[in-house]
């Protein structure tokens, strides 16, 4: 089945719930030329949303992003109803309503007794199991889930989610309505979480843990983390998001898990949100957002290294980045692409990339440095060993300089903090596709567009490799002795397939 033998081609939509994300969803629908009858269960509210687009659509005309009669089209087919019933005809109803199961499941129940059986019903939930929201209808197949990104208008991802019940035909006809309404799909399992929300959560739950270890400041973990190309750091992100809702999800989704260690709340963010403190909304978080942003601080300006016998380890990406750096500064020095670590040796002591062990496990004169994937110039952090003298101490980060990078000094812990965070993000998509919940392709798109990443986690594999993520990884679980770092069974295939 298609999306036109389903009849929603064209077809009026119903949309319930006019809140943001309802009112969002009934623009869309609208601009792309459906009829769109809004409902919400409290008295008015559907009309006053509708006032509220048709603002929105004036100023978008003022701006020239959109065409006086296209404003008006749109406007004109969004029409506001006070009772359910007065929908009945629709070929799609999508629920926008409070993320709560049961209220969802007596609204679905309460559609089944008005539309016809060929109506397909999809939720716009975030985080509620399709297969549970099903239970119970006469057609359980036809409810399949549409999880649109706020605002609507603007985010370009939807989650097409598909639980025990849905009919792969209901999944694909609105997988291609989405694509017809100028949005990118992408097939999700209905399992906690779906793509996005699963995904995205060691971005927030490294920098937690790192914080609860006092490795650094929020600043100085969203300066490496921005620096990697993410547009906010995570403690940034939180206080956007509001803390108790960001530390809802992770208790939804760490339930939803039987408690799997990979996914437990933090310490951290429970005090915060004990404390008020929920970021923006209330003025203060992890910043205090009564205050000006603060000026991102000069770094300290470095002196010249002294010149020294220089080898060049390993090879890939960054020894050539090293390499070419070395090479603009005028600096001599050798290659040595036959050791197992990646770095630059400065007379007897070495700069190397971490690979998951701290700074003081591999010897006296080391000084380790985070992975680096941001531009020249950019944060990285960095950790002496704990045994180096006071003059490698020194060097390192005038060396880090010569590099190319603004070192930023952390506490020593394992990963420290992007290449910790990022081959925990590939981790949760590998599992993510050998669970079946999505494809590769589909957890780069929905990471992209659905949380603005610079890259796809299965993008970020192509630019490492599975042997070093595996690596960095089990040097994690070693260190912290528990559930909450074991490797993707489908990372272990990529290393045995050599892939």
């Amino acid at each position: 089945m298609t999306d036109a033998n389903l009849g929603l081609g064209g077809a009026p939509v119903l949309v319930i719930g006019a809140g943001i994300m309802g009112a969002g969803i009934a623009q869309v629908a609208a601009q792309a030329g459906h009829v769109v009858l809004l409902f919400d269960a409290r008295a008015g509210a559907a009309a006053q949303a509708r006032d509220k687009l048709a603002a929105t659509l004036k100023g978008l005309v003022s701006k020239g992003r959109l065409a006086a009669n296209a404003a008006a089209q749109t406007l004109e087919r969004i029409r506001a109803i006070d009772a359910l019933e007065q929908g009945q005809d629709c070929a799609l109803v999508i629920e926008a309503i409070v993320e709560n199961l049961q209220v969802k499941r007596t609204l679905l129940a309460e559609l089944e007794a008005l539309v016809s059986p060929d109506c397909v019903l999809a939720s716009n939930t975030s985080s509620l199991s399709i297969t549970a929201m099903a239970a119970g209808l006469a057609h359980p197949q036809r409810l399949v889930g549409m999880h649109f990104f706020n605002p609507v208008p603007l985010m370009k991802l939807v989650e097409v989610v598909s639980g025990l019940h849905t009919a792969p035909e209901v999944a694909q006809a609105i997988f291609d309505l989405a694509g017809n309404w100028d949005k990118v799909p992408v097939h999700a399992r209905s399992t906690p979480g779906f793509i996005v929300n699963r995904i995205a959560r060691p971005y927030y739950a490294e920098t937690l843990a790192l914080l609860q270890e006092r490795v650094g400041t929020p600043e100085q973990l969203d300066s490496c983390l921005r620096a990697a190309g993410f547009r906010m750091g995570p403690c940034e992100l939180m206080d956007l998001i509001g803390h108790d809702t960001n530390f809802a999800v992770t208790q939804s989704v760490y339930e939803a898990n039987f408690y799997d260690k990979r996914y437990v709340p933090s310490l951290v963010q429970r005090e915060l949100v004990d404390a008020g403190w929920l970021g923006r909304k209330s003025g203060r978080g992890f910043y205090d957002h009564s205050l000006p942003a603060p000026a991102a601080p000069a770094p300290p300006p470095l002196a010249a290294p002294a010149a020294a016998a220089l080898r060049v380890a390993g090879s890939g990406r960054i020894a050539e980045r090293i390499a070419a750096a070395l090479r603009s500064a005028g600096r001599d020095f050798a290659r040595d692409d036959r050791v197992d670590w990646c770095g630059l040796e400065v007379g007897g002591a070495r700069l190397r990339l971490t690979d998951g062990r701290p700074a003081s496990q591999l010897g006296a004169e080391i000084a380790v440095f985070d992975l680096p994937l941001g531009a020249e110039g950019s944060a990285l952090a960095w950790v002496p060993s704990a045994s180096a003298s006071a003059a490698w101490v020194d060097a390192a980060p005038q060396w880090l300089g010569l590099l190319g990078f603004a070192p930023i000094r952390l506490s020593d812990a394992p990963g420290l903090v992007v290449a910790r965070t990022i081959a925990m993000l590939i981790n949760e998509a590998a599992d993510a596709v050998q669970q079946g919940v999505c494809t590769r392709a589909g957890a780069d798109a929905a990471m992209k567009l659905g949380v603005n990443y610079p890259a796809g986690p299965f993008e970020w594999l192509g630019g490492w490799d599975a042997e070093s993520v595996v690596g960095l990884l089990e040097a994690l679980d070693f260190a912290y002795r528990g559930e909450r770092y074991r490797v993707s069974p489908w990372l272990r295939q990529r290393c045995a397939l050599n892939a």
